[in-house]
């Protein structure tokens, strides 16, 4: 899901609004977060791309990923920032920047695990609520919808069957050049529900729809559908709040 429809005029209320969207790893939130971003005049913020600059710096780092201590430790001597970029969001990690370097499998399994500590979920709950304090922003991760802004004005929770999932994200890894050994669809899809697995049953703030949620399975749709529906939920919410 790489495909992004032009930005159009809509009309919104003049007050600021969070759109919160929720979802599992390969559902399509970032691309659904850009466009909506786009459409309705909103700042995107990717938060997975936070934990994933989290990730690069302890690996550079050498810690252990399974230990709580040690990236507690890190992340009180870290700073990012995400700023608008050219498709996604440009993150700076501590002052420089990496957006290049956080699509690859190392990274993206690294925040996954270093996700999972509450210690290190509590800092960067702090720091998404800081970005997005103000509003006007739509705002898609793993629990924006229950625990970042459970008061979000729109909460999508997106999702879709993990071996369509999978076979997302094997296309993207093959149309991105990179120098990782090209894996099998089986393979990608296995890690997929290992993520699915660590991101549902994790002791602080699982993967969940909030109660309020509207749930957008993308399973049979195309990618111009899921953008459609994306909109209409967003422009009922708003006009029920005008």
């Amino acid at each position: 899901m790489t495909v992004e429809s032009p930005s159009q005029a809509s009309v919104i209320p003049s007050r600021k609004i969070i759109v919160a969207i929720d979802g599992p790893a390969g559902a399509g939130k970032s691309t659904i977060a850009r466009h909506l971003a786009r459409h309705f005049g909103l700042l995107n913020l990717e938060t997975g791309a936070m934990y994933r600059a989290f990730a690069l710096k302890a690996l550079r780092a050498g810690l252990s990923l399974d230990e709580s201590a040690g990236l507690e430790s890190l992340s009180a001597k870290t700073t990012i920032h995400l700023a608008p970029g050219e498709g996604e969001n440009r993150v700076f990690l501590d002052g420089e920047d990496v957006t290049r370097q956080l699509r690859n499998s190392e990274v993206t399994d690294a925040a996954s695990r270093v996700s999972v500590f509450p210690a290190v979920r509590a800092w960067m709950v702090c720091l998404q609520q800081e970005l997005g304090a103000k509003g006007g922003v739509v705002m898609e991760g793993r629990d924006i919808g229950t625990v970042v802004f459970p008061n979000a004005d729109v909460k999508i929770f997106l999702d879709a069957a993990p071996e369509v999932r999978g076979m997302r994200r094997f296309e993207q890894m093959g149309a991105r050049s990179s120098t990782e050994p090209m894996r099998q669809p089986e393979e990608v899809i296995r890690e997929l529900r290992e993520r699915d697995q660590r991101d549902r049953s994790r002791a602080d703030s699982p993967l969940r729809a909030a109660a309020d949620a509207m749930l957008l399975d993308s399973t049979g749709m195309t990618l111009e559908e899921v953008l459609r529906a994306a909109e209409k939920i967003v422009e009922e919410k708003l006009a029920s709040r005008a």
